[in-house]
């Protein structure tokens, strides 16, 4: 048996980063050409992650704070993103991302969707369905609570 899930491990440490390497190229190539790419993955990690704090960005994106707060600061005058006060603690803030900011991420977003659309159309129906499960089954192991907001 723990043969078996060290295969499955295997498999996914094998196989989940060549599909990531393909997504976030396709976001990138669609992303606004005036977005840097750390601004659009920013961007995209507060969308799933809404209300984060300054430091968890920078913790996701390997920056330091200070770098973090200035790259946040151009997104917010560009009015991309929003930082609000923390509630209960005033020295943090929280980040969403606006709609503004949304239609850009929905862009990028929805051209993706399409160029996966097109890779999945040569596989066979009941592989997909396969896929899907998977994919379903993945989600619940994997899931971490994120908020995301929908994008347009």
């Amino acid at each position: 048996m723990t043969g078996d899930l060290e295969e499955s491990a295997r498999k996914l440490l094998e196989v989940v980063p060549i599909i990531m390497q393909d997504i976030r190229s396709e976001m990138r190539r669609r992303r606004s050409l005036d977005l840097t790419v750390p601004q659009f993955r920013a961007l995209a990690f507060v969308n799933r992650n809404e209300g984060s704090s300054l430091w968890e960005v920078a913790f996701h994106m390997g920056l330091t704070p200070p770098s973090m707060s200035r790259l946040v600061d151009g997104l917010i005058e560009r009015g991309l993103m929003a930082r609000e006060d923390h509630p209960a603690d005033r020295r943090r803030v929280r980040l969403t991302v606006t709609d503004h900011g949304l239609a850009i991420l929905g862009a990028s977003t929805q051209g993706t969707l399409s160029y996966l659309a097109d890779k999945l159309s040569g596989v066979e129906a009941d592989k997909r369905e396969v896929i899907d499960k998977a994919m379903e089954t993945l989600r619940t192991v994997f899931a971490t609570g994120t908020r995301k907001r929908e994008v347009t």
